[in-house]
């Protein structure tokens, strides 16, 4: 499909068109689909690979204040999802950067040993090659355990860290069984627009809204592709990442002033299709334990609860969202 017809496809699909109405298909990085603010690239070579890194990077639309927030996306998303938690910082003032990290969105799809050390790395590096030295860090979901990492790594350059809903808030390794690369790959081979919206839908406890379709029909889009091998391939990578790579035991060690905002509803558990004894399940994902626990290891941490929340805090209820947000941040 040409990418003017695609362009006028898009706002019927999101109006509520049928749902056997698909966009055509996306390849590995996206290409063709449109971000809400422009996309630049930044040349990286990782494991002797030359790999592109796309992002946006956002100019306060108010008076600016100097400072910088970057954005972090979770693990089933890509930095485009932040549009209105970006338009209000921007509004208030501030530079917003927002990546797209290696293997997600419009960035490569590499076959390299994925790392949070890596990621924050690479961000870091997108930092400096912007000038930057110092910003507010922001993560969800997958998105949380980064930023999580990156305090870590680089507290000089973290002016306040916050954490929307983050997974890895506890090790996912002690409750839910350990699958290979290529378990996880196939499966991830097997992704269909239906198992992907029957996924996402357990991100809203009361009930799925159509407009999120704006995030999930580019993901569906990829799975008719022939780059999907890629994407797929990239996806169990990450899904490796997360488990391997608890963040769980470090939260006493951050040193920033930090914010977590949890919707109280969320219940999700990375890998939770594996999990098969009823009692293990029910003791995972219990979010309001998980942030007031999280909270009491990192000192001075501030708590934000949302009630009936699911795990998209800032697409759910953004109005809750950047009031939390931007009051820390003041």
């Amino acid at each position: 499909m040409p990418r003017f017809l695609l362009l006028l496809v898009l706002p019927l699909l999101l109006a509520g068109a049928p749902a056997s109405a698909q966009m055509a298909p996306l390849n590995a990085t996206l290409d063709g689909y449109d971000y809400p603010f422009p996309v630049r690239v930044l040349p990286l070579r990782i494991e002797g690979q030359a790999l592109r890194m796309a992002y946006m990077d956002v100019p306060a639309t108010a008076r600016a204040n100097g400072r910088t927030v970057v954005v972090l996306h979770g693990k089933n998303f890509f930095g485009a999802y932040w549009r209105e938690t970006i338009r209000a910082l921007a509004a208030a003032g501030f530079r917003v950067v927002v990546p797209d990290q290696i293997g997600f969105g419009k960035s490569d799809k590499a076959d390299i040993h994925y790392s949070f050390h890596q990621l924050a790395r690479n961000t870091k590096r997108l930092l400096d090659t912007l000038g930057v030295k110092k910003a507010v860090v922001v993560g969800h979901s997958m998105g949380g355990m980064l930023a999580t990492r990156f305090a870590l790594l680089y507290p000089e350059t973290t002016e306040k860290l916050v954490l929307e809903n983050p997974i890895g808030l506890e090790d996912y390794r002690v409750g839910v069984p350990f699958q290979t690369v290529d378990q996880a790959e196939a499966t991830e081979r097997k992704s269909t627009e239906a198992s992907i919206r029957k996924y996402h839908a357990t991100y809203y406890p009361n009930g799925y809204p159509a407009a999120h379709d704006q995030w999930l029909l580019p993901l569906a889009a990829q799975t008719q592709s022939p780059d999907f091998a890629k994407v797929a391939r990239a996806n169990a990578l990450t899904f490796d990442m997360i488990y391997q790579q608890p963040v769980s035991y470090e939260f006493s060690h951050i040193a920033v002033p930090t914010l977590l905002i949890i919707g109280q509803a969320d219940r999700t558990v990375v890998g939770k299709a594996l999990v098969k004894d009823p009692k293990t399940l029910a003791q995972l994902g219990q979010y309001p334990a998980l942030g007031r626990r999280t909270a009491a290891h990192i000192k001075g941490a501030r708590l934000v609860e949302l009630p009936n929340v699911g795990h998209i805090p800032h697409l759910e209820a953004p109005a809750q969202f950047h009031q939390a947000l931007l009051a820390f941040l003041r």
